[in-house]
Order: structure tokens, then sequence, then C-alpha cells
């Protein structure tokens, strides 16, 4: 089974991005559209992506903003392609600047596109180290859990970021308001929706491993509780 490389195209010429669609097709890459700033902060909030191709001029927020926030407020750091009209030098040193990888001036050829997202691709899984806490071992790169050495399961969407903020701080544990913020950065949100995403990530980890792996400290936050290795099921 290939692997998919998951790319969002966000992009508001309906022309242009059906025409990234029909080139990069499906069978190598999984894609998602957003033709506005905001759906694509919606969806950067929500999904794990491997690459983002970005336009600067759309509705709603410009493609340097929405980078900036990516960085800055969400601490995300998937790689970013900007693809706009928008050519000068001063341009590229302020896409460069709020953070992203690389920059293609329109009009390209689709081929040097794909070129671009398989080489982010692979730079940033060669890159990921991964992380480990006693018997677990969490890989950044394709959001892969395993105990022990055993059974992998694959994280998505905001379980993934959970667990990486679990396992990044441990031994330490997750604050409710330091793990609110990363999630829904600038939102006001509901206890009762953090723990409810805390809940499905225990029992997706339960059913598979026969440990919830995360412990609640009432009025503090969460701390990732991996059992020691012999302890371990594998």
């Amino acid at each position: 089974m290939i692997n998919k490389t998951k790319v969002l195209i966000v992009e508001d010429n309906t022309e242009l991005a059906e025409n990234l669609y029909e080139f990069l097709g499906e069978e190598e890459y999984e894609l998602d559209l957003a033709q506005g700033g905001m759906t694509a902060l919606h969806l950067l909030d929500t999904q794990v992506y491997d690459v983002v191709v970005l336009d600067v001029m759309i509705p709603g927020l410009s493609g340097f903003e929405i980078c900036r926030r990516l960085r800055k407020d969400m601490n995300n750091q998937t790689p970013i392609i900007f693809m706009t009209a928008k050519g000068t030098i001063e341009d590229k040193e302020e896409g460069y600047l709020s953070g992203g990888d690389d920059y293609l001036v329109k009009p390209f050829p689709l081929r040097e596109l794909a070129l671009r997202i398989n080489a982010l691709h692979r730079r940033r899984h060669h890159d990921a180290q991964p992380l480990r806490a006693k018997s677990l071992r969490f890989n950044p790169g394709n959001l892969e859990v395993r105990l022990n050495g055993g059974q992998a399961i694959a994280l998505s969407g905001l379980a993934a970021h959970i667990f990486e903020a679990l396992i990044r701080s441990y031994p330490d544990f997750v604050s409710y308001d330091s793990l609110s913020s990363r999630l829904w950065p600038g939102r006001d949100v509901d206890a009762n929706t953090l723990r409810t995403h805390i809940y499905m990530l225990r029992k997706q980890l339960q059913d598979a491993y026969g440990h919830s792996l995360i412990k609640t400290l009432h009025g503090r936050g969460y701390i990732l509780t991996p059992p020691d290795p012999d302890q371990a099921e594998s």
C-alpha cells in the first residue's frame, strides 16, 4: 500500500485548483482544498498535512498572514510552499520571513510544483526524530505511536497534536490552558471539548495497547503515563 502525501492546497482560483488536482492525481497524493484564509486555518487546526501549497492573494487572510499564524500562534511547522504572482525580491523576502519553506512564482510548470512538494515531504520525514517516553515512541513525521516496539497505530488530527504535546512535555504534565491554547489558539473553547478529545485518544490507545497512557491531574491538566518496558504489552 502506497503512503500518500497529504497536501492542503489554498487557492481561490477554481481553474488553477482544478488543474492542480488533475495533475497531482490521487495515486500519490491525498488533496484538500481551501479557497479562503479562514477555511485554511480551520483545516490546519483540525487536520495534519505533510505539505501546504499556499497562494498569497486569497480572500480573508493573505497567505503570508496564514503562515505567520501557523508558525507563531499554532506552533505548526508543516512545510509551506508559496505560489503567487508576487515575484519581487521584497515579496520573496516577506514570504520566507513569515515562515515559508519555498516560493514559486506564477506561472510555473505543474511538474515543478510536484517536485518541490516531494522534496519538502522527504526532508520533513528525514528530519523528524522519534520522541520517546519509557516504552513509548512517537514519530512526528508519520504520526505513528509504538508501545515497547510493538504494533504501530497512526494518529491524526487533534489526537496527534495532543499526543505530541504530552510526549514532548514528559515527564512533566501539560496544563489545561496550555493544551487548549495549542489546539485552538486565540479561541475560548469549552473545557468539555478538550475532555472529549482526550477521551477519544485514550480509547484509541486503550483499544490498541490495553493502556490508556494518559492520566488526568484534576485541577491541573494531563500527563503521559507510559508503562515500564518490562510491563508494556507488545
